[in-house]
């Protein structure tokens, strides 16, 4: 069914239920049910007849709603705003569907029809499909019918809590569907609009709410759904419903009235104002008449705004109006009930406003109950009401509304008033016939509402009948009426009415104000409430004044004369202002009416006679000119009180200036004007009294001027003279009495008549009264500018006078109870003189201030007891006179007398003043003194300056600071800083210079250091205010001294941290100024940039944060800093270090603080001066006792040492041993730092090698320092140290080669005596004894290497080193090579990775000039070229070379080492043995062809073995000869160990030989078999066992099989063995070679007469041997008388084995000899 059928259908509907009230209603209904089903299919169905959903799409929706789900729970939770994941899961959704609009809103749809979806997340869909369809593009029909369905559906569903929210946001959607889809919606919305049928109140909303949206759509519904609503208000009977339908109504009828107002833009058919009232009409009539009778307020409420819009739509309509009027009692009605009065009213005048403008008066019937309602409610403004429950919940109504309830009611009386003015006047009189307060004040109100309204139709007789209402209350006197009636008649005169108040309107007024003004005067304290309402009435009365005399002419010559003398004589001051106006709007308005009579008159307005002189015939009646004008003069003195009444007495002076004194009038017509625009320049908060005092005393002395030479001044003067009694003391007025009658005095021509005054004005002073006495002693010093001896006359009769009654004292006018005491008129005149000389003539004043003047009041102080309050006054005589003095311009060489006496006096005075109390401002007006003397001659000398300086701060900065609620200790306190900074800048001006600046400060440092908080801060604010002083007055003029600025800066720096905020701020400030000083000396950079930096320090200073506070200070000396050079920041470091300590923990650790930022951000630059500052901190370091200041301190070394290493360290290095405590803590600070700590280790190692390498020439300062000259034992205690108590997980592996290096170095050295230490020397001048025996070179060094090791935890490492016990043979000279050696040996094998740093190192050790160095190097070289780390780290050439030199040198010990370590080659770089075998083969010989050392040929020869192993035998040349030859010759050597390595050298050969050199070798062999066979049995088992190994080596040289087969027998024992090798050598060689073997028992026959005693043994046996195997040939060759004389003298031997031996070879030789062979050839004899 389209939507027009079934707006078709329902207006059938309406006319059926309206007219015909026939039952086809039902038949209706039913087929609006079929259409409805036709049009509208299950929603159910539609889940089922779904097209399926892209489940991608429908997946990320669902999990980006879980998603605000979650976001909505966490924002509950939270208590925060809105969650920003659910904000952004809502965007994606809203942005996908700008793609895929269709697909998401499907999606959106289903998850509507999830069941049991939760309220929150139902929100959401429906908030995002909102946002969906506000987006372009086109959606599908079938999806906005499905969302139309659930939406709808989802809004009519029962409306509890969360439903309610569900219904809103679905409502919401509707509305936003409507815009594209508006007859989808309606169709839907009209769908559940049934006549006769209670729709659900969503359905009523939502179409209100499209209304609102969719005016012109919703037009042609607009009927039907009213006629709709209709039917359904007597059905409406919840107080929901009900308010429902109310808002919508007032909703349909705005819509309307847009509608109306713009039809041209309407393309429907258009609806005329009077077809929308016909239908309106019947529903406001059902409100009025049913629903406005409800008692719930809430529909009362509902139902009164909505007839506010209908009734736009109604009261237009001609027919209906006249209806209308007939519920205005209905409406009147409700004021008696609970609802707000407020909502009637504006229906009423909207009702009421309409019959005015429609000219169709309410009827006259009504009349009286509209006013009796509406007079109600004015006269009872909060009326009595019984709040509802939800409508009056938050404040009563009365309270809310009142106020625009009244301005509602005027506006309808002034409405009645246009309709009905005389019926309303009628009213309002018989209103006041009745005597209430509250009904009285209401109807004069509105009669002032009336009368204002600007209406013409307000006839003159309506407002004589107002007149004849008011004229009802004029006797009454209760205070309200009373100003209700002066603003009535206040209003006629305002709006024209004028001759209507002449008589009796004036006539009160003046009433009035004589009675408020009488009242006000003479109030009494309890009636306080009555005297705010007088001053109310007093207030309005000069107003309505105002007013009348501004706008009524003709002005009586009675109210004129009573305003005038109540200027003259009222007390009550606040109602001046406003009574000058007056007088001088009348004065005008006179004068302009005169002008214009006169014009009429043709009078000339230039005439002879002045033209103002005829204005005052009008009989003004003024008082004494002299009178008036003192008057007026005082009063104006306080121009703003009363409402600014000084700018209207001025204007009434102009006004009446030709009465007053015709002279003055042209000056005041140009002087006046002036005076009033300065006034209307400024405020009572913004003008000066004094300035405006002084523009008022010249304004005097101008007019008095224009009277010069007559009495007028004279008089003047009695007329203010008069007028002292009436002012009260203090007050303004009075003072500028005081003033004025001074400088009037002053211009007086009698002196005797002056000097009568004065004398009566001495006599009438009460001198008790402060206020009075300094008001004559002003008048005084005023009247001295020009009648001076006038003055010094009558004060010098007065003196004279008191004088006869010095005993009582008490003279003059004695009408005071307390008589004069003599102390307080001595300080009155005392101060009297002083004015005198500060206001008279310069001339003048030169030829008295001596004398009379400063005598008189030396005089009047030394005579007196000396109160507190003398001595102020005389310090004030004192202040006036120097400054009476200084004024004069031209004092030339003017030389104070009385300078002296008075400093002496003063002097005195301060120090009788205590120095912990404050009590009286004496010493603060005694430094006030002291600074105005000291600028006049003759000055104070340097010494009386400082003098004065010291005296002075001493009396004031000790003072204890008051307690916060005694504000007038507090003030003299706060005077007498300021005194005190005044007398210091006074006596420093004498000596602006860097030397007075010091002196000052050197004057302050003490208080500065003090440890008073309070004396820290004052003087600090001393010393900045002198600062900012010197600043300003030297500038870049006189540069400071050399170090000035930094020890100024370090004085105050610490006090940036002080635990006083001021005293912080006071440091900030003299830093500042410091900074600015320097600056502009030094011309250097100061930025923007820094000053920003510079403040914001200042401000977080302020702050109560300590840790800001330490930051913001670090942040000054940052930017301070960079404006130091180098003495400068000495000079700073070494102030803060003399500090530390003078004060608390704070304060150090800002001098710390300080020192710790200038040496990071300036420590590169401080080379020349790191000695100095180095001094200052280690002077100090020792006494700081505080471990945090300490340390901060020694980070402050450290950070030196980390830019100038070499220079801190030699100052640390040169510190005495053992080394103090706090040079064990910089130590332990390093060793804290590991990398530093590292850096350190370089450079101590750096200074013990610095001792084993050739001395350098300095090239910097640096390796200046670093050469100097520094103790070993120091050196080495520092490194001991540093390995001890650094980190254990550093195992300082990079570290390690060097330090051992190093340390082997220092212990070749130390095997001198320690008492060479230059330590030894410093310790003994400090102690008694003798250096603790832990603390020497070796065991030191010992120490630290043993904890190297243990650093690498290698414990089998350290096991190894303790158990080999390298450390005993490294501590004993004998041993400790070889310690080295072994040390060297275990290094190589645990420490693998640094080999090649320690080579490098051994390396450059063997270069050394030092003897001690080479040999240790030398000694660690031979392990080293053992190990093939030489050869793979190509090293192995240059310590060849090195080798080379070494076993060219003399020292025993070093050719040995270089002789092993070349040998050793042949173990580390076999291959290498060959390239290098000329050098190492004429080493080695070198040491055999000069046996000088044992040890020297030893090692030879050991090093040839090994180098023989690697050689071939073409690979020695000549050599091998050599060495045959020379290894043979060590055979019979003495030594044991010659004779062994000989052996092993001779087998070593025999494995070289090859075919080449085997038959040289065999001859050698031959040679060297005889020593080899006796050899065997060598003493030395060492040598024996070598040479039996090479001797059976050399056995197959033979070529005897036999000999060889034998000689590898091992059956028996060794000495069976020979005895069987050599019976079968010998058998052999007498076989093949008996010649050899008689050679062989020549030779064997050499060595019975060897030293060794197992050698002779051995030849002897040996040469039996052989005798027992030789041929008879060769035995007959023998000698035998020789041989047995030889074996006989072997029997004498000491060795018993020998003589054994001997006789059995005697034994074979007569054996031998009786051979029968022989014995056939002759015998032997």
């Amino acid at each position: 069914m389209c939507i027009r059928q079934r707006t078709g259908l329902f207006l059938v509907v309406y006319f059926c239920s309206i007219q015909e009230r026939t039952p086809r209603k039902e038949e209706v209904e039913e087929e609006m049910t079929e259409a409805a089903a036709d049009s509208n299919e299950d929603p159910s169905e539609e889940m089922e007849d779904l097209k399926p959903l892209e489940q991608g799409t429908f997946q990320q929706v669902t999990n980006l709603l879980n998603i605000m789900d979650s976001g909505s729970a966490k924002t509950d939770a939270a208590g925060a705003g809105p969650d920003m994941r659910k904000t952004l899961a809502s965007v994606i959704i809203t942005e996908k569907a700008t793609t895929e609009p269709s697909v998401v809103m499907n999606a959106l749809i289903h998850c509507l029809q999830v069941p049991e979806i939760s309220t929150q997340r139902t929100v959401n869909i429906y908030n995002i499909l909102q946002e969906i369809i506000q987006q372009e593009g086109e959606l599908e029909e079938q999806g906005v019918q499905r969302l139309v369905t659930i939406a709808s559906k989802e809004m009519r569903q029962t409306l509890e809590v969360e439903g309610y929210v569900k219904a809103e946001v679905a409502s919401d959607t509707l509305v936003a569907l409507s815009r594209n889809h508006f007859s989808m919606v309606m169709y839907e919305l009209q769908h559940h609009l049934k006549p006769l049928n209670l729709t659900d109140e969503f359905v009523i909303i939502t179409l209100a709410k499209l209304a609102n949206g969719n005016v012109f759509e919703f037009m042609p519904y607009m009927g039907i759904t009213l006629a709709t609503i209709f039917t359904m208000l007597r059905l409406a009977t919840e107080a929901k419903m009900r308010q429902v339908i109310c808002s919508a109504m007032e909703t349909f009828c705005e819509t309307v009235q847009f509608y109306l107002k713009h039809l041209e833009d309407s393309v429907y058919p258009v609806m005329t104002e009077d077809q929308f009232a016909m239908k309106l009409f019947p529903m406001y009539r059902y409100f009025v008449t049913v629903w406005l009778r409800n008692h719930n307020p809430e529909v009362k409420l509902g139902v009164i705004k909505s007839l506010k819009p209908m009734l736009n739509l109604l009261l237009p309509n001609d027919d209906l109006r006249d209806q209308l009027y007939d519920y205005i009692p209905l409406l009147l009605a409700e004021y008696r009930g609970n609802l707000e009065a407020l909502f009637i009213t504006q229906v009423l005048r909207q009702i009421l406003e309409m019959s005015v403008t429609t000219n169709t008066p309410v009827p006259q019937m009504q009349l009286h109950t509209i006013f009796t309602e509406l007079h109600t409610q004015v006269r009872s403004p909060h009326p009595p009401c019984t709040p509802a429950p939800q409508v009056c919940a938050r404040a009563p109504a009365h309270q809310r509304y009142s106020s625009q309830n009244l301005t509602e009611i005027i506006h309808c009386f002034i409405a009645l008033a246009r309709s009905y003015p005389k019926e309303l006047m009628k009213f309002f009189l018989s209103q006041m016939e009745m005597s209430k307060e509250a009904i009285r004040v209401g109807t004069l109100t509105l009669i002032r509402a009336v009368v204002s309204a600007d209406e013409p139709r307000m006839n003159i007789r309506t407002i004589c009948l107002a007149i004849r209402v008011v004229k009802n209350t004029l006797c009454d006197t209760r205070f309200k009426v009373r100003v209700a009636t002066l603003r009535v008649i206040g209003q006629l005169a305002l709006s024209g009415y004028q001759d209507r108040i002449k008589g009796w309107g004036l006539k009160y007024v003046s009433v009035q104000l004589t009675l408020s003004t009488y009242k006000l005067t003479n109030h009494r304290e309890s009636f306080y409430q009555r005297d705010l309402e007088e001053k109310m009435v007093h207030k309005v009365t000069m107003d309505t004044v105002k007013i009348i005399t501004s706008s009524v002419s003709g002005m009586t010559n009675e109210f004129w004369v009573r305003l005038l003398c109540y200027i003259m004589e009222t007390d009550y001051t606040e109602a001046l202002t406003p009574i000058c106006i007056s007088l001088t709007n009348l004065a005008e308005r006179q004068v302009h009416a005169e002008d214009v009579e006169a014009g009429m008159a043709h009078k000339s307005r230039h005439g002879g006679q002045h033209p103002g002189t005829s204005r005052w015939d009008w009989a003004v009646d003024l008082p004494a000119p002299q009178k008036l004008l003192a008057r007026l003069l005082v009063l104006m003195s306080s121009p703003y009180k009363g409402e600014g009444r000084g700018i209207a007495m001025l204007n009434l002076l102009r006004t009446l200036s030709q009465s007053i004194a015709p002279s003055m009038a042209d000056m005041w017509e140009l002087e006046i004007p002036l005076l009033v625009k300065y006034l209307e320049e400024h405020t009572e908060f913004t003008w000066n009294q004094k300035a405006w005092e002084d523009k008022l005393i010249q304004f005097l002395r101008n007019s008095l001027k224009k009277t010069r030479g007559s009495n007028w001044s004279l008089r003047l003067s009695k007329e203010l003279n008069n007028q002292i009694e009436s002012f009260d003391s203090p007050s303004l007025e009075k003072g500028f009495l005081y003033r004025a009658l001074g400088f009037t005095l002053a211009t007086g021509l009698e002196a005797d008549k002056v000097e009568g005054l004065l004398l009566e004005l001495l006599y009438k002073t009460d001198y008790g009264n402060d206020f009075d006495r300094e008001g004559v002693i002003l008048c005084f010093g005023l009247c001295a500018r020009g009648q001076v001896k006038t003055v010094l006359n009558v004060l010098h009769d007065f003196e004279e006078r008191i004088q006869e009654s010095e005993q009582s004292w008490q003279i003059g006018a004695w009408q005071k109870d307390q008589p004069w005491r003599r102390e307080t008129v001595k300080s009155a005149l005392m101060v009297m003189y002083s004015c005198v000389a500060l206001y008279c003539h310069p001339q003048m004043l030169l030829t008295h201030v001596d004398n009379p003047i400063t005598a008189k009041i030396i005089h009047h102080y030394s005579s007196s007891c000396q109160d507190i309050c003398l001595k102020m006054a005389f310090m004030k005589s004192v202040v006036q006179v120097t400054n009476a003095i200084k004024n004069i311009k031209d004092l030339e060489d003017f030389q104070f007398a009385q300078k002296m006496t008075l400093t002496g006096i003063i002097m005195a005075t301060i120090k009788a003043e205590a120095t912990d109390s404050l009590v009286s401002p004496v010493r603060t007006m005694a430094m006030e003194a002291l600074s105005h003397l000291s600028n006049l001659k003759p000055f104070y000398s340097t010494e009386e300056n400082n003098e004065l300086m010291d005296i002075s701060i001493r009396s004031v900065i000790s003072l204890q600071p008051p307690a916060e609620d005694n504000e007038s200790i507090q003030t003299l306190y706060a005077n007498a800083k300021h005194a005190l900074e005044q007398l210091m800048e006074s006596l420093m001006q004498r000596q602006l210079d860097p030397k007075g600046l010091q002196e000052m400060v050197h004057l302050l440092e003490k208080w500065i250091l003090s440890e008073k908080e309070g004396e820290r801060e004052k003087a600090m604010k001393l010393h900045l205010h002198l600062m900012q002083i010197y600043v300003q007055s030297i500038g870049v003029c006189i540069h400071l001294k050399l170090g000035q600025f930094g020890s100024l800066v370090g004085l105050v720096a610490p006090c940036t941290c002080d635990s006083h905020r001021r005293t912080r701020m006071a440091s900030m400030g003299v830093l500042s100024g410091l900074l600015d000083l320097h600056a502009s000396q030094t011309c250097s950079s100061w930025g923007p940039s820094k000053e920003l930096e510079l403040a914001k320090c200042k401000e977080d200073l302020q702050g109560l944060d300590v840790e800001k506070i330490f930051s913001a200070s670090s942040r000054i000396a940052k930017v301070a800093c960079m404006q130091f050079n180098c003495d400068e920041v000495v000079s700073l470091i070494r102030k803060l270090c003399e500090n530390i300590g003078a004060l608390d923990l704070q304060h150090d650790k800002a001098s710390v603080t300080w020192i710790g930022t200038f040496l990071q951000m300036r420590a590169k630059e401080l080379e020349d001066k790191v000695d100095e500052i180095l001094g200052a901190i280690l002077v100090q370091l020792p006494v700081v006792d505080h471990l945090e200041v300490r340390r901060l301190l020694i980070e402050g070394i450290l950070l030196l040492a980390h830019y100038h290493q070499e220079t801190v360290l030699t100052s640390l290095l040169r510190q005495p041993l053992p080394m103090e405590s706090h040079l064990t803590e910089v130590w332990l600070a390093v060793a804290e730092n590991v990398p530093f700590a590292r850096t350190m280790l370089h450079g101590l190692m750096g200074r013990l090698q610095s001792r084993f390498t050739p001395r350098a020439n300095a090239t910097s300062k640096a390796d200046i320092w670093r050469l100097a000259a520094v103790d070993p034992l120091m050196t080495l205690c520092t490194i001991h140290l540093l390995i001890q108590k650094m980190d254990m997980d550093d195992k300082l592996l990079d570290l390690f080669p060097d330090l051992v290096y190093t340390l082997l170095l220092q212990l070749s050295s130390s095997q001198g005596p320690e008492a060479v230490s230059p330590v030894l020397k410093t310790w003994r001048l400090v102690h008694t004894g003798t250096l603790p025996e832990e603390i020497n070179l070796q065991r030191i060094t010992i120490k630290s290497m043993q904890l190297l090791f243990r650093r690498l935890n290698n414990e089998q490492l350290v096991h190894t080193l303790e158990e080999q016990g390298v450390w005993a043979l490294l501590q004993s000279s004998s041993t400790f090579l070889r310690g080295v050696g072994l040390l060297a040996r275990l290094c190589m094998r645990s420490v693998e990775g640094y080999r090649q740093r320690l080579s490098e190192l051994v390396l450059r050790g063997m270069d050394s000039d030092v003897l001690s160095c080479r040999i240790s190097s030398t000694a660690v070289c031979v392990e080293f070229m053992s190990d093939p780390v030489l050869y793979q780290e190509k090293l192995l050439k240059p310590t060849v070379w090195m080798l080379e030199k070494g076993a060219d040198q003399e020292d025993e010990a070093l050719r040995v080492l270089s002789l092993r370590a070349l040998g050793n080659m042949a173990l580390g770089a076999p291959k290498k043995v060959r390239q290098y075998r000329k050098l190492l083969l004429e080493k080695c010989l070198d040491s055999l062809r000069e046996p000088v050392n044992t040890s020297v040929t030893s090692e030879g020869m050991e090093a040839l073995a090994k180098i023989l192993a690697e050689l071939r035998e073409g690979d020695m040349g000549s050599s091998f000869g050599i060495i045959c030859e020379h290894c043979r010759a060590f055979f019979d050597n003495e030594s044991e160990l010659l004779r062994l390595k000989a052996f092993v050298l001779f087998g070593k050969l025999a494995k070289v030989v090859r075919s080449s050199k085997k038959h040289f070798f065999k001859e050698e062999v031959r040679r060297a078999w005889i020593p080899l066979m006796l050899h065997c049995q060598d003493p030395c088992p060492d040598a024996a066992q070598a040479c039996m190994a090479t001797m059976f080596q050399c056995v197959h040289f033979w070529g005897w099989k036999a000999l060889e087969s034998s000689s590898g027998r091992r059956d028996s024992s060794a000495a069976d063995e020979m005895t069987v090798f050599q019976t079968t050598l010998c058998s052999i060689l007498t076989q093949k070679k008996p010649a050899v073997l008689y050679s062989f028992l020549l030779e064997t026959m050499t060595y019975v007469n060897s030293n060794l005693p197992r050698i002779r043994i051995s030849a002897c046996n040996l040469a039996g041997i052989i005798m027992k195997q030789m041929s008879a040939h060769h035995l007959r060759k023998l000698d035998f008388p020789t041989l047995r004389n030889s074996l006989q003298e072997l029997q004498l031997d000491l060795d018993p084995g020998v003589r054994k031996a001997a006789l059995e070879t005697l034994k074979i030789l007569d054996t031998c000899s009786q051979h029968p062979l022989l014995a056939s050839s002759g015998g032997l004899c």
